[in-house]
């Protein structure tokens, strides 16, 4: 795990991409189509627990699943934004929306549909398994895969930072 951002106290804004963070990538496709994929209960805890202490939660993913949603809603996520074409787009219009400075948010993402993203935040994270272009520009490096708690893992560094964890 590597921190090179200097002042986690900025941070208010947590926003994920899914596939390959909050799950570890594999897409399992039943003969009738459906598409699953398995979230980490242990990023859902944190993810959770963000939320009631007042941080804000953001999923931005290119892909559209209707069971993805349904797990995020779950956990109490309110800002999805799934089959998000551009992501930039998508990140712009939220933290214009509701009011962020992109220096208090944290990023993760793995692969190159995150990298314009993650290099207008304060905290440009990854799993440790993300595509090497991406671990080149993170400032947070989890020593976490993706869907294997690498999400608990920065929520958990910048919350206990914060004295909120």
């Amino acid at each position: 795990m590597s921190i090179t951002q200097p002042d986690l106290t900025r941070i208010n804004t947590f926003i994920f991409d899914v596939d390959g963070v909050l799950t570890d990538g594999a897409l399992y496709v039943f003969a009738d189509g459906e598409k699953v994929r398995a979230f980490n209960i242990k990023d859902g805890f944190a993810m959770k627990h963000a939320l009631r202490q007042g941080y804000r939660v953001a999923i931005i993913s290119g892909k559209n699943e209707p069971g993805v949603r349904v797990r995020l809603e779950e956990l109490g996520i309110e800002d999805i934004y799934l089959g998000a074409e551009d992501k930039v787009d998508v990140f712009e219009d939220y933290i214009y929306l509701q009011g962020i400075h992109p220096a208090t948010v944290a990023y993760m993402g793995d692969d190159m549909p995150d990298l314009e993203v993650m290099q207008r935040c304060g905290v440009r994270a990854c799993p440790a398994d993300a595509a090497d272009d991406i671990r080149e520009i993170s400032t947070f490096i989890s020593t976490k895969g993706g869907g294997k708690g690498a999400a608990r893992e920065l929520i958990e560094k910048i919350m206990k930072e914060q004295d909120t964890w």
